[in-house]
Protein backbone atom coordinates (compact mmCIF):
# COMPACT_ATOMS: atom_id res chain seq x y z
CA UNK A 1 0.00 0.00 0.00
CA UNK A 2 2.87 2.17 0.77
CA UNK A 3 4.43 1.68 -2.82
CA UNK A 4 0.84 3.00 -4.00
CA UNK A 5 0.94 5.91 -1.98
CA UNK A 6 4.70 6.29 -2.98
CA UNK A 7 3.76 6.31 -6.93
CA UNK A 8 0.61 8.38 -6.50
CA UNK A 9 2.14 10.81 -5.33
CA UNK A 10 4.90 10.80 -7.42
CA UNK A 11 2.64 11.00 -10.31
CA UNK A 12 0.30 13.99 -8.73
CA UNK A 13 3.79 15.87 -8.47
CA UNK A 14 5.03 15.04 -11.97
CA UNK A 15 1.18 16.02 -13.19
CA UNK A 16 1.62 19.71 -11.14
CA UNK A 17 4.87 20.73 -12.29
CA UNK A 18 3.86 20.18 -15.94
CA UNK A 19 0.53 21.34 -16.09
CA UNK A 20 1.85 25.13 -16.05
CA UNK A 21 4.92 24.73 -18.51
CA UNK A 22 1.51 23.16 -21.13
CA UNK A 23 -0.71 25.77 -19.93
CA UNK A 24 2.38 28.44 -21.28
CA UNK A 25 3.24 26.28 -24.29
CA UNK A 26 -0.37 26.63 -25.12
CA UNK A 27 -0.73 30.51 -24.78
CA UNK A 28 2.84 30.97 -26.97
CA UNK A 29 1.42 28.44 -30.00
CA UNK A 30 -1.70 31.55 -29.57
CA UNK A 31 0.03 34.55 -29.80
CA UNK A 32 2.27 33.04 -32.78
CA UNK A 33 -0.70 31.93 -34.18
CA UNK A 34 -2.11 35.17 -33.70
CA UNK A 35 1.36 36.76 -35.07
CA UNK A 36 0.95 34.80 -38.39
CA UNK A 37 -2.85 35.63 -39.02
CA UNK A 38 -2.34 39.08 -38.59
CA UNK A 39 0.58 39.06 -41.12
CA UNK A 40 -0.95 37.32 -43.56
CA UNK A 41 -4.17 40.03 -43.18
CA UNK A 42 -1.40 42.93 -43.42
CA UNK A 43 0.18 40.87 -46.48
CA UNK A 44 -3.34 40.97 -48.13
CA UNK A 45 -4.22 44.43 -47.22
CA UNK A 46 -1.12 45.49 -48.83
CA UNK A 47 -1.37 43.17 -52.14
CA UNK A 48 -5.16 45.16 -52.40
CA UNK A 49 -3.58 48.20 -52.19
CA UNK A 50 -1.11 47.65 -54.88
CA UNK A 51 -3.75 46.30 -56.99
CA UNK A 52 -5.97 49.03 -56.19
CA UNK A 53 -3.01 51.78 -57.19
CA UNK A 54 -2.07 49.29 -60.70
CA UNK A 55 -6.25 50.01 -61.60
CA UNK A 56 -5.99 53.55 -60.62
CA UNK A 57 -2.86 54.33 -62.75
CA UNK A 58 -4.16 52.15 -65.84
CA UNK A 59 -7.29 54.61 -65.77
CA UNK A 60 -5.20 57.75 -65.54
CA UNK A 61 -3.07 56.38 -68.28
CA UNK A 62 -6.15 55.41 -70.00
CA UNK A 63 -8.04 58.52 -69.85
CA UNK A 64 -4.94 60.28 -70.32
CA UNK A 65 -4.32 58.75 -73.49
CA UNK A 66 -8.29 59.58 -74.96
CA UNK A 67 -9.16 55.34 -74.41
CA UNK A 68 -11.06 56.20 -71.56
CA UNK A 69 -14.05 58.43 -70.03
CA UNK A 70 -12.73 59.83 -66.90
CA UNK A 71 -14.87 57.84 -64.33
CA UNK A 72 -16.83 60.58 -62.71
CA UNK A 73 -18.54 61.26 -66.43
CA UNK A 74 -19.27 57.43 -66.89
CA UNK A 75 -20.61 57.68 -62.95
CA UNK A 76 -23.13 60.42 -63.99
CA UNK A 77 -24.30 58.43 -67.41
CA UNK A 78 -25.24 55.82 -65.17
CA UNK A 79 -26.70 56.74 -61.86
CA UNK A 80 -29.79 57.94 -63.99
CA UNK A 81 -30.58 54.20 -64.75
CA UNK A 82 -29.81 52.79 -61.35
CA UNK A 83 -33.16 54.24 -59.69
CA UNK A 84 -31.59 54.93 -56.41
CA UNK A 85 -29.71 52.10 -55.79
CA UNK A 86 -26.40 53.32 -53.04
CA UNK A 87 -23.06 53.40 -55.16
CA UNK A 88 -20.34 51.24 -53.47
CA UNK A 89 -17.61 52.14 -56.57
CA UNK A 90 -15.45 51.08 -59.14
CA UNK A 91 -13.23 48.30 -60.58
CA UNK A 92 -11.36 48.41 -63.77
CA UNK A 93 -11.46 45.37 -66.10
CA UNK A 94 -9.35 45.79 -69.21
CA UNK A 95 -11.96 47.78 -71.10
CA UNK A 96 -14.35 48.05 -68.77
CA UNK A 97 -15.56 49.69 -65.63
CA UNK A 98 -17.48 47.34 -63.36
CA UNK A 99 -19.13 49.98 -60.69
CA UNK A 100 -21.15 48.01 -58.10
CA UNK A 101 -24.61 49.27 -56.40
CA UNK A 102 -26.84 47.92 -53.38
CA UNK A 103 -30.54 47.91 -53.25
CA UNK A 104 -32.55 46.01 -50.76
CA UNK A 105 -29.46 43.66 -49.74
CA UNK A 106 -28.17 42.55 -53.24
CA UNK A 107 -25.42 43.80 -55.29
CA UNK A 108 -25.75 45.14 -58.55
CA UNK A 109 -23.23 44.79 -61.06
CA UNK A 110 -22.63 47.35 -64.15
CA UNK A 111 -20.42 46.57 -67.07
CA UNK A 112 -20.02 49.81 -68.95
CA UNK A 113 -17.37 50.08 -72.12
CA UNK A 114 -14.88 52.83 -70.48
CA UNK A 115 -14.13 54.29 -73.82
CA UNK A 116 -18.05 55.43 -74.75
CA UNK A 117 -19.90 55.24 -70.84
CA UNK A 118 -22.10 52.90 -72.80
CA UNK A 119 -23.63 50.40 -70.21
CA UNK A 120 -23.07 46.98 -71.71
CA UNK A 121 -24.29 44.57 -69.00
CA UNK A 122 -26.32 44.43 -65.81
CA UNK A 123 -27.15 42.06 -63.59
CA UNK A 124 -30.21 41.31 -61.92
CA UNK A 125 -31.17 42.84 -58.74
Amino acid sequence: MTMFRALFAAALGVSLIATPALAERSHDQRRDDQRRAAQARDQQRDEQTRDQARDQDRAFEATRQGRSMPLPNIERKVMPFMDGADYLGPELNGDTYRLKFMRSGRVIWVDVDAATGRILRRSKP
